[in-house]
This record gives C-alpha cells, structure tokens and sequence, in this order.
C-alpha cells in the first residue's frame, strides 16, 4: 500500500497542475479577446449649418430724376408754341400764341417724368417726360390744346425779358423752336401784342428804341 501513496500525489499534482494551465490560458484568452473586440464608438460628423436657399430680394433700382434740358414744340393745333425748362426736378412751361394768349406755368417733376404745372387763374400743364420730349396738354379757362416739345438745344428754349421803360411796364415772354422760329408775346402795362424777334445768340432785342436782354428761363 505504501508505493500507491506517492503515486496518487504525484497524478493529484499533475492533475491540479493541468487544471491550473487550462485555467490561465482561458482567463487570458478572454482578457485578450474583450480587449482585442473593443470598438471606439464612432464619432458623429459636425453638422454643416443648411444654407438657405431662398433668393434675396432684388435692390429697389434707384429712381433716376428728369434729365436737365430745355424742351420746345407746338400745340397739336398749329395755334400755339409750349416750352419747358427743367431742372433738378423742378419745371418752368410757358404757353404762347404769339398773339394775345399766353400762360407761365411751374412746378415739380417726378422721378417717373410725370409733372403738373400750374399758373394763374387755373391753368394746368399735364405732362410726361419720356424719350427725350414731353407730351401732355395745357388747359387755360375752358380751352385744352394738347402739345409735344421735343429736347432742344440753345438757342431754342424759353426766354423771357422784365423791365419798365418810359415809364411803360414790359414783361416779354420768348420760345425760340428748334427750327428757329419764334412765338412771343410782349406786354405793356399788362397789354399783351406779339413781340418782336430777339437775337436767339445774345437775347438782345429793341423795344420802344430802348435795347433790353431776354434771357433764358429756368427753375
């Protein structure tokens, strides 16, 4: 009985030893396998701010005022002459017959080139700048004539000649028409009867013998 008692030991040791290997190797697999199967959690990708895609509003276009000019023509009818002056949106018309019937309008421009300019005892100039002449109509008491001046270039334009002469009050009013011709009426003490002719280059004219200067009329 004596040799069994070594011998069992011996297979009790290997036996615990084998135990104890089986026992290392699986608890460092496993150690090795959790660290090895480990996953960085992914990091979500910054978000891009959305762009707007909606269009911006168009700028307001800038409103351009009436061009400064001097604008000449005749009534529909033939029986009249209409000037304008226009500067930095304000207008100056004058209405003449050459005979007895005459108006001084003023007033403002629009930035569209609509304008109404008034004178004395109701008379209304109605009109539109647009394309280089002005087309409208003039209303004095209860007549309406209906014009077109056209852009003219000095010496054609509006003139008009104030002095008092032998005791004589004279204001004179002048157009001067692209094709050179003339319609003006010059009044003494309120009297109104056609005017003579002035010098379109200096404005001179003689009146009564006495030289005056018509000069050009703006706003």
């Amino acid at each position: 009985m004596k040799p069994s008692g070594p011998l069992f030991t011996l297979l009790a040791g290997l036996l615990l030893g084998i135990f104890m290997l089986s026992l290392n190797a699986t608890t460092g697999t496993k150690a090795k396998s959790s660290y090895d199967g480990a996953t960085a959690t992914p990091t979500a990708p910054a978000s891009t701010p959305a762009t707007s895609t909606t269009p911006s509003a168009a700028p307001s276009p800038t409103p351009t005022p009436a061009p400064e000019a001097e604008y000449a023509g005749r009534t529909a009818d033939g029986t009249a002459a209409v000037s304008v002056s226009v500067r930095g949106g304000k207008a100056i018309g004058y209405l003449c017959d050459g005979r007895s019937q005459e108006s001084w309008l003023k007033g403002d421009v629009k930035d569209d080139g609509s304008m109404r300019l008034t004178g004395e005892n109701g008379t209304v100039l109605d009109g539109v700048l647009r394309a280089g002449k002005i087309d409208g109509t003039v209303e004095i008491r209860d007549r309406t004539w209906k014009f077109t001046a056209a852009e003219a270039v000095r010496p054609s334009g509006l003139y008009r000649a104030t002095a008092e002469v032998r005791g004589a009050k004279l204001d004179g009013g002048w157009i001067v028409l692209p094709d050179g011709r003339q319609v003006g009426i010059l009044k003494r003490d309120g009297k109104p009867a056609a005017a003579p002719r002035i010098n379109p280059a200096s404005g001179a004219v003689t009146v009564n013998g006495t030289l005056l200067t018509a000069r050009p009329v703006v706003p």
